[in-house]
């Protein structure tokens, strides 16, 4: 009939595959528009076996995305045009494939076949690579070469069907759905709420493939803010939410968390006193808290390549849909920087790469340097990004924290805060003021103050 796929040495004995499955998508597709659509959210062409089936699969796409029929007769015309006709096995072949259906009813079932045999042949072929890491990686890092391994792992599970370069005519169909999403939620966010009304009017959420920076000097209240982001998500929306804490231990932030939700004081938690009504209160939260999609990991000293491979995890098990990082500069690198600077710079990168790999938003909390409070009026500014290297130009979004009552305890602002839009890649820049209650642990819209 037609030529067989070559495969690669990972490919002693012959490869999984179903060449009946593949010819019975096929058939449906030719038999049925309704089977068209539903393949193509299962299969892309490289997951068929047979290259004349990858041609035949491609020519069916193309006429469908046309908006013309895609039956035997209008496919084999397309193909005799591209001279790819002989290739498949002749005009004999492709009435063949209609005539061995049972159903084109049943075409997404056996994509679903194809693709599972595709699955299984992506796993040897990455597996054969990882091998010869092992063995020819002599010159590279052990924990690049995991990082790698892992990584092609990842791809073979990794069902979207993204390629290096689209051209707008592909791209343009996902932005209208987007445009399209907005236009029907009446305007309100489509991202990752924040929690705070005038802050996700601003942004309209946190998207994902965004890096977001929450910076500040120490103890204003950045893992605050970041705590109030995952609570915002995880419990108030049911989105799975991890927070990679290298700060502060996972009983301290679940402590912080049942205070600001509970509204029970924090210093009674920790000093033993806590009153009848607290004790009410934190009961009344007690089961909706535990029983939200939030993940917290306080492993010290983590590295970039352990926080990527937990994300993968969560993702694939827990759909992961938030990641809170706090903070950027206490993440360590394997590697060896010439300076501490082009280290965080790495890691900052590595953080963008990491929200449009999983297509979720990246929360990176940062410390500032001391130019703030070398200033007057003490307003932090994005300059002040600690080893900011390349931190600034990574982000999409970057909100300065900022209290007065910090620096100086009888403001006229005492108990408010501003959260300082400095950058924001896709909209504008504003400071949008908060309310701070510091003893349970959070912040809240000026409203609810």
């Amino acid at each position: 009939m037609s030529e067989e796929p070559v495969f690669g040495p990972g490919f002693e004995r012959t490869p999984p595959h179903n060449i009946e499955a593949e010819q019975s998508v096929l058939g449906g597709m030719l038999l049925s528009k309704d089977a068209i659509a539903d393949v193509i959210e299962v299969l892309r062409a490289d997951d068929f076996y047979r290259p004349a089936h990858q041609i035949i699969y491609d020519v069916i796409i193309d006429l469908y995305g046309r908006g013309e029929p895609a039956d035997a007769v209008t496919v084999l015309d397309e193909l005799q045009k591209r001279g790819e006709l002989a290739r498949v096995g002749g005009g004999v072949y492709v009435h063949t494939l209609t005539a061995v259906v049972p159903t084109a009813a049943n075409a997404g079932y056996y994509a679903k076949i194809v693709r599972e045999q595709a699955v299984l042949r992506r796993l040897i072929e990455a597996g054969t690579r990882i091998v010869s890491y092992g063995y020819g990686g002599h010159n590279e890092e052990v924990d690049d070469l995991v990082d790698r391994a892992q990584a092609e792992i990842y791809a073979v599970t990794e069902r979207r069907t993204s390629e290096d370069y689209l051209p707008l005519s592909e791209i343009m169909p996902g932005a209208l759905d987007e445009i399209e999403a907005i236009s029907s939620h009446n305007g309100q966010m489509v991202g990752v709420p924040t929690g705070f009304q005038d802050l996700d009017a601003l942004t309209n959420g946190l998207h994902p493939g965004q890096m977001i920076v929450v910076a500040a000097r120490p103890a204003i209240g950045k893992s605050t803010l970041g705590l109030d982001f995952a609570r915002s998500a995880a419990i108030k929306h049911g989105l799975t939410t991890v927070v990679f804490s290298l700060e502060m231990s996972r009983n301290e932030i679940t402590m912080r968390l049942l205070s600001a939700e509970a509204r029970v004081a924090l210093h009674n938690m920790r000093s033993g006193t806590m009153t009848d009504d607290d004790w009410t209160r934190l009961a009344r939260r007690m089961s909706e808290v535990a029983e939200a999609p939030l993940f917290i990991d306080d492993s010290p000293n983590m590295s970039m390549m352990e926080i990527r491979a937990k994300c993968r995890r969560l993702k694939q098990r827990h759909d992961l849909r938030f990641v809170i990082v706090d903070y950027l500069q206490l993440m360590s690198s394997p590697k060896r920087t010439e300076s501490r600077q082009q280290e965080v710079s790495e890691i900052s990168r590595a953080l963008k790469l990491l929200a449009k790999e999983l297509e979720v938003p990246v929360v990176a909390i940062s410390q500032l340097n001391r130019g703030p409070e070398q200033r007057t009026d003490k307003r932090p500014q994005v300059s002040d990004l600690r080893e900011s290297g390349s931190i600034e130009q990574d982000a999409d979004v970057v909100i300065l924290l900022h209290r007065e009552d910090a620096y100086e305890r009888e403001s006229p602002r005492a108990g408010e805060a501003d959260l300082i839009v400095a950058k924001h890649r896709n909209g504008p820049t504003a400071t949008v003021t908060v309310a701070f209650q510091g003893h349970y642990s959070r912040f809240v819209d000026m409203a609810q103050h």
